[in-house]
């Protein structure tokens, strides 16, 4: 069983105004931080493979430098469908076995404790699982391969989180809201 962890980092940034990927916190782009926690996840954890679908060159070559693999998907400016079928298709053998791991990369507080947990849950019963914090779901989001044929028929900018609910999830508890924050407005990154 193979875990593909595909960091999703092609949005549009409507709602911030610019690519909000690019914003730095701290000095250091948004982006980034996933990046970061992914590569000591994938140096750890030996059947976890990164991908990286992004439609922008400087993310596309620090996620290279990194030694991820990487999509290039222009066609993201579509809607997030677009992003997730690239990662897919990208993926040489999936099994029925394997699973899928969407990481949003607008979500600078995630936890490499909290990514662990969640691939920990994956056995032949589990067919979607998340992260939570108390009822309120977030991402990432981990999908059995079987379930494929389902995220390919996504459209537009429509996610996994419509084929998520209509399927058992198994609940993954973090320890602070925060990790769940993702920034959408230039006002979320100084909110705790």
């Amino acid at each position: 069983m193979n875990k593909y962890l595909i960091y999703m980092a092609s949005g549009n940034s409507i709602r911030y105004g610019e690519n909000k990927l690019l914003e730095k916190i701290n000095g250091r782009p948004l982006y980034l931080r996933g990046l970061e926690v992914l590569k000591e996840l994938s140096d750890t954890i030996d059947d976890c493979q990164v991908i990286v679908v992004s439609r922008y060159e400087e993310i596309q070559e620090k996620a290279e430098s990194m030694g991820f693999q990487v999509v290039n998907c222009p066609e993201s400016k579509y809607g997030i469908s677009y992003t997730i079928k690239a990662g897919i298709k990208s993926i040489k053998n999936l099994r029925k076995d394997d699973y899928l791991i969407f990481v949003v990369a607008d979500q600078p507080y995630m936890s490499l404790k909290s990514v662990v947990k969640l691939i920990e849950t994956t056995n032949e019963k589990v067919t979607v699982a998340r992260l939570f914090y108390g009822e309120r779901p977030g991402n990432p989001v981990l999908f059995s391969a079987t379930l494929v044929p389902e995220l390919l028929s996504l459209e537009g900018d429509n996610g996994g989180g419509i084929i998520a609910k209509k399927y058992p999830c198994v609940p993954v508890y973090v320890e602070e809201p925060l990790e769940l924050r993702d920034i959408d407005r230039k006002k979320d990154l100084w909110k705790n």
